[in-house]
């Protein structure tokens, strides 16, 4: 068994973490703050957006409080000793003045079970005012900055309107972690047109960078999307579930041991999917990484060794 897992993975998983700083069982609960996106002032966004991350989130009608009282409410019926950090998951949740952000983030300070605030948003969107601001808390509490990266081809970003380029993310990683805050890289593998090199080399950057946890998704194309546009009209390849697995363990074998898997795969809405489907089946997903890795012998950080 890999020695930062309690789950019997061969990686680094997010609940030994938790496990580890906290010393209980965490969660991060999901929550829309209903924050817009500078990526879709002047257009519809990067092309396989479908209006935000909202897959997790009970009620987005509800105010962010509201959600994260419903949910922990559920949680607490079965494991009631857990403790949470509210996830401002939906939309650019620094896509604003410091006198909203201060007010949003900080109300949940006052619920002795929070023990941190998990922030998604993207790297244009961190000046050095809201870095400050974003570093002052991490002296309150337990921050992490999740930062939707992708890819680390330029080509490949400007082809999926991402709106900034890789400088952009490495500038601001590097601000981030001068601060001292937990920051997470989104990688997406699958998109178009990009090859197992272009992937891996996005492993590589965030080894350099010392990125603190990653999340990985396989593309999906959802209805509703210009990238749903472009692939009824010139289809591109899709990975087969067997090579995503492939590229998975290949990224986890070059990933550094030290930074935390958060996410291994999409979580897409079963009734807006249009392909792949074997994405649905997520646990299945998830339990073949496991096998293949098993089979091959092999471990985050460590390329594939033969059983003796």
């Amino acid at each position: 068994m890999f020695k930062n897992t309690l789950d019997n993975k061969r990686y680094y998983t997010l609940n030994y973490f938790y496990k580890t700083k906290f010393n209980q069982k965490v969660f991060k609960v999901p929550l829309d703050a209903h924050f817009s996106c500078p990526n879709k002032i002047n257009g519809r966004g990067c092309i396989y957006c479908c209006e935000g991350s909202k897959a997790n989130i009970t009620d987005s009608n509800l105010s962010v409080e509201e959600q994260f009282l419903n949910n922990i409410k559920i949680l607490e019926k079965k494991w009631p000793n857990s403790l949470y950090i509210p996830y401002f998951q939906s939309g650019t949740n620094t896509y604003a003045s410091l006198n909203v952000l201060k007010p949003l983030f900080e109300k949940f300070l006052k619920y002795p079970k929070v023990v941190g605030i998990a922030i998604a948003t993207r790297p244009d969107c961190l000046d050095d005012e809201v870095i400050n601001y974003l570093s002052s808390l991490n002296n309150k509490t337990f921050v992490a900055v999740e930062l939707g990266l992708q890819s680390s081809n330029n080509k490949t970003l400007k082809f999926i309107k991402r709106g900034h380029d890789v400088e952009c993310f490495i500038k601001a990683v590097k601000k981030l972690k001068e601060k001292g805050i937990f920051t997470v890289a989104h990688i997406i593998n699958g998109l178009p047109y990009e090859t197992e090199e272009d992937m891996l080399n996005t492993i590589k950057l965030l080894n350099e960078l010392k990125i603190d946890g990653i999340k990985i998704h396989m593309l999906y194309i959802s209805k509703n999307t210009e990238l749903a546009d472009i692939y009824e009209t010139k289809p591109f390849p899709i990975l087969t579930k067997e090579e995503y697995i492939d590229i998975v363990i290949k990224e986890l074998e070059l990933l550094d041991e030290n930074i935390v898997i958060e996410r291994i795969t999409g979580d897409p809405i079963k009734e807006e999917l249009i392909t792949p489907t074997w994405l649905i089946k997520k646990f299945c997903v998830l339990n073949d990484i496991d096998k293949e890795m098993v089979k091959r012998n092999t471990y985050q950080g460590i390329k594939a060794n033969k059983k003796s």
